[in-house]
C-alpha cells in the first residue's frame, strides 16, 4: 500500500529543523544532488516534533521527531519552534532488499505531505 491518508489532528507539530531542499549523495560521483520527483519537481524535507495533545484523564505521551517529505516549497515563515499543520499528509512503507539474495535488509515508514501551513489558534493555545 502507498499514500495512506493519515490524520494528525491528535498531535501538535512543531518545526525542529526548518524546511530545506531534499538532497542525496550520488552513488557514482559522490556529489550531493537535489532530489526531484518523477515530474522533475524539486522535493523538500522538514523535521517536526509530533507530540500528542493532552486528553483529560490520561497521561500525555512523550512525542517523537519525524521527517516529512514535502512535494513543494512550503515558503517562508516556518522557523524552528513554530507550530504547523501538514497539508494532505500520507504515510508510506518501504523495504530494501539485498541485490544478490533478495532478502529484506531493512524496512520502515516515511511521511509525505503536499505542504505546510501555520497551525490554527487551537494548536498554539495548547502548546507547551
Amino acid at each position: 500500500m502507498k499514500d495512506i491518508a493519515i490524520n494528525f489532528g491528535g498531535y501538535r507539530l512543531m518545526v525542529t529543523e526548518e524546511p530545506t531542499m531534499k538532497t542525496r549523495e550520488n552513488r557514482q560521483t559522490g556529489e550531493i544532488e537535489t532530489v526531484t520527483n518523477r515530474a522533475g519537481e524539486t522535493q523538500f524535507v522538514v523535521m517536526l516534533f509530533a507530540k500528542p495533545r493532552p486528553v483529560e484523564g490520561r497521561r500525555t505521551g512523550k512525542g517523537e521527531e519525524i521527517k516529512v517529505n514535502l512535494s513543494a516549497d512550503p515558503g517562508e515563515g516556518f522557523t524552528e519552534g513554530s507550530y504547523v499543520e501538514l497539508v494532505n499528509p500520507v504515510l508510506n512503507t518501504y523495504e530494501m532488499r539485498d541485490q544478490e539474495t533478495g532478502q529484506i535488509t531493512g524496512s520502515g515508514l516515511w511521511f509525505k505531505a503536499d505542504g505546510l501551513k501555520p497551525a490554527g489558534r487551537d494548536a498554539l493555545s495548547t502548546a507547551a
